[in-house]
């Protein structure tokens, strides 16, 4: 989607019992976005029934809202519970609906058994929070049901595993909609991590017991402040005091990434933030981000981002482009 000045409606579907927790991620995080000295996002609460709606730790949230107030929306998001819960079924008229709009479609947690049912996921690539995963796969044969992610998209549809990954979607929207740089912003307000690719593990088994008080955030901190040099695992593993193997290992335990793809990841969204921000020759945005020549640069941003790193700029950078109306 083009960046632009005008404000986006997200419309957030509260179909009881919902997690407070999945309601709140939208609204915490789209709230934060400022483009152009206002806000990017307005965002609206609504239910199939307004007034006091039950969540699922036991308390009435009261939301002023119907599902009409999806009608003006641009981006739908259905916030689950955490459970299996049979969809309202004027939940799913109304994401038929939008998705005949064309309306941008999510799902936090096992709000993607809504998306299910309404037949809004068959033939895509899709997730869920991993314990009702069997269920859904069970339920709905059709959806290309991707094992152990932290969200997914697939055009216009967008869906989350379970309760945090719910961030990860929501940040993932604002960087589509308005570039790393602003995405990066609001993760810093919000105090979450700003990168954790879709592709990421929703979990990995119980975490060893540090070694030595071991931990890589130190180290992590530190490549970030060095992107644009030649790091590799043994340069890691020496700031870091450990081996490479046990690097490795730990590192996976700590991100659910391996070094390498973290250390890959990050470079990208450097390149990405200083063809937003800067105005720099390719060959210099490359070596700044450590991708090293301008034909890297481009391979990677490409396959990251469907855009060749010229085009990226133009549509994301606001020092070359003027602010559409």
């Amino acid at each position: 989607m083009p960046v632009g000045s005008r404000v986006r409606r997200v419309a957030v579907i509260a179909a009881p019992p919902v997690s407070m927790f999945n309601l709140a991620i939208p609204e915490m995080l789209f709230g934060k976005v400022e483009i152009d000295g206002g806000p990017g996002y307005e965002t609206v609460i609504c239910a199939p029934d307004p007034g006091p709606v039950t969540t699922t730790g036991g308390l009435d949230l009261v939301v002023p809202h119907g599902l009409e107030a999806v009608e003006g929306a641009d981006t739908v998001i259905l916030a689950g519970s955490g459970a299996y819960e049979d969809p309202d079924p004027r939940v799913l008229d109304v994401l038929r609906a939008s998705a005949g709009d064309g309306k941008r479609i999510a799902s936090i947690c096992t709000g993607a058994f809504a998306l299910a049912e309404a037949g809004l996921l068959d033939g895509r690539a899709a997730t869920t929070y991993w314990a009702y995963r069997p269920l859904l796969a069970a339920r709905h044969p059709a959806v290309d049901l991707q094992d152990d992610v932290l969200f997914v998209q697939d055009g216009p549809v967008l869906t989350s595993s379970g309760y945090a990954a719910g961030i990860d979607l929501c940040l993932h929207v604002i960087r589509t909609d308005h570039g790393a740089a602003v995405a990066n912003a609001v993760a810093r307000l919000a105090l979450v991590a700003p990168v954790r690719p879709g592709g990421q593990t929703q979990f990995t088994q119980t975490p060893l017991p540090p070694e030595r008080g071991v931990s890589f955030a130190d180290t992590r901190a530190w490549a970030m402040e060095h992107l644009d040099e030649p790091l590799g695992l043994t340069d890691l593993a020496r700031h870091a005091g450990v081996s490479v193997r046990t690097l490795s290992r730990r590192f996976l335990a700590e991100t659910g990434v391996s070094p390498l793809q973290w250390l890959l990841h990050q470079r990208v969204e450097r390149a990405k933030e200083l063809l937003e921000t800067t105005s720099l020759a390719m060959d210099r945005v490359a070596r700044a981000s450590g991708l090293g020549s301008a034909d890297s640069l481009r391979q990677h941003v490409l396959r990251r981002t469907g855009l060749t790193p010229s085009a990226y700029r133009s549509s994301f950078n606001r020092l070359t482009r003027a602010v559409a109306p």
